[in-house]
């Protein structure tokens, strides 16, 4: 393994264990430094042992490097490994087996922490047959949400690479704001366009339990929402704190997703485990459809699946209520549907 590679690896594996933002951050940069300088450059460095010279090498990630350069394993790459054998929880393997793709991700062209391809790279690694980039829209500013303008380019984006990584698909999408009256936070005409669109809210969370319902059920209700997003914006652990469900009449949204037919998002970041279980029994004996997201903003956090399959594999789901089970054809039957 090269020197770039294996600090990659290291930042891939620190992402799917949810480590601190500034170690994944610290083995990404120095993988970036290093992938920069021309081979020779590089192999002066390695020889003079001066790779903390660069900027954002540390002792850390030079020590990665400088172990990988001499055909070695790194100490601190294999402990990772080590841990990585396992699924980050057992007891989903079997709807794990099952899942195609990922409806939900980000890119650093929002709040997520690196570019289209590494996402798609690592997708494809994963054994997906799709990805949908659903990245922020314009009212989010906070997560860089993407105009119509900005969404219009991405879309160019994304056909160049599709045209590459055929016949793995990148479905277009979008994680579009639910604003207070159940609007939606994009043009209509360039939702029309998208593959996949997540609906979600993210502002406004302690609204009246009313208000909040006819919010989302007129979200759920627009022709153009294929998903609901982490449906009660909770935060149950990790680095942003924690916040309480939003409140709502869980059995009136459940039923407009079943009457529309909008997946219930069954959201497998730790830190949301959302719905919660009381509410996904409930979505679940309602007979709503449902899908597995990972919502990653990074790509080890595409690993992020095992919690979710997890949850679904406990309950019961089956295959054929999670739409990201489907194989790409008739997911893009059902969104368009």
């Amino acid at each position: 393994m090269d020197p770039v590679s294996a600090l990659e690896r290291v930042a891939y594996l620190l992402e799917r264990e949810l480590a601190e933002t500034h170690r994944v951050k610290a083995f990404r940069k120095a993988a970036r430094r290093l992938a920069a300088l021309d081979e020779a450059e590089l192999a002066r460095h390695l020889e003079a042992g001066t790779l903390t010279s660069l900027p954002d090498v540390g002792p850390r990630t030079a020590a990665v490097a400088a172990s990988a350069a001499s055909a070695e394993v790194p100490a601190y790459l294999a402990e990772i490994e080590d841990r990585a054998r396992f699924p980050l929880v057992a007891g989903g393997e079997t709807v794990r087996s099952w899942l195609r793709g990922d409806l939900h991700s980000h890119s650093d062209w929002s709040d997520g922490g690196s570019p289209i391809t590494e996402m798609v790279e690592v997708a494809i690694a994963a054994g997906h047959s799709y990805l949908a980039l659903t990245d922020h829209s314009p009212r989010l500013t906070v997560a860089r949400g993407l105009s119509p303008e900005r969404l219009r380019e991405q879309l160019d984006v994304v056909a160049r690479l599709n045209a590459e990584y055929a016949p793995f698909r990148l479905l277009t999408g979008i994680e579009v704001d639910i604003l207070e009256d159940g609007s939606l936070d994009q043009d209509a005409d360039l939702l029309a366009e998208l593959d996949v669109v997540v609906a979600s809210v993210h502002s406004k969370l302690r609204m009246d339990a009313a208000a909040m319902t006819r919010r989302m059920v007129t979200a759920v209700a627009n022709p153009h929402v294929d998903v609901l997003g982490h449906c009660t914006g909770r935060l149950i652990t990790g680095g942003r704190g924690t916040r309480p469900e939003s409140a709502f009449d869980a059995e009136i949204v459940f039923e407009a997703c079943r009457r529309f037919d909008v997946a219930v998002e069954i959201n497998s970041r730790p830190e949301r485990r959302d719905p919660p279980t009381r509410l996904l029994e409930l979505a679940h004996d309602m007979g709503c459809l449902f899908t597995i997201d990972t919502d990653a903003h990074a790509p080890g956090q595409l690993d992020f699946l095992d919690h979710g399959c997890q949850r679904a594999q406990t309950l019961g789901i089956a295959r054929d209520r999670i739409v990201n089970t489907r194989d790409l054809d008739d997911l893009l039957a059902w969104t368009a549907a």
